[in-house]
């Protein structure tokens, strides 16, 4: 399977006092607010980390279910919340949050099976970072 998806983003101004919109193909994100404040302080809109975090943990999650789904589980639900840490210029660490309720399957078997899909997530893969992991099963 090949597809392609597209986001854009225009900036006017400086860095600081400029202003810039977000918007992705599926319109979802419909010319989102984008500036200083909302990437380094709390303005409101969203900034390119929280877009990362957003798109790690539902390709993570998303791989997961597959793979489940291959062992011969169905999740219940599978709740992931993905934490980017940006530091001096750099995403340093990812650390991605799971918690999961799939009938029928042990502890061990589903932390093995999220640590494949940590691996083998196309996101995770892209990624030049730390990445770390914990896992409950309820």
């Amino acid at each position: 399977m090949k597809f392609t998806r597209k986001a854009n983003a225009n900036w006017k101004g400086t860095g600081m006092e400029g202003t810039g919109s977000i918007s992705t193909q599926s319109t979802t994100l419909d010319n989102a607010q984008l500036s200083f404040k909302t990437r380094f302080a709390d303005g409101v809109g969203t900034n390119p980390e929280e877009l990362i975090a957003a798109a790690h943990s539902g390709c993570f999650t998303m791989q997961l279910s597959f793979l489940l789904n291959e062992g011969g589980f169905t999740a219940d639900d599978l709740n992931t919340e993905a934490t980017v840490t940006f530091e001096d210029g750099t995403i340093t660490l990812i650390h991605l949050d799971l918690k999961g309720k799939v009938p029928n399957i042990s502890a061990e078997e589903f932390e093995k099976t999220a640590a494949k899909a940590k691996e083998i997530c196309p996101i995770s893969k892209l990624l030049n970072t730390t990445i770390t992991l914990s896992v409950t099963l309820e």
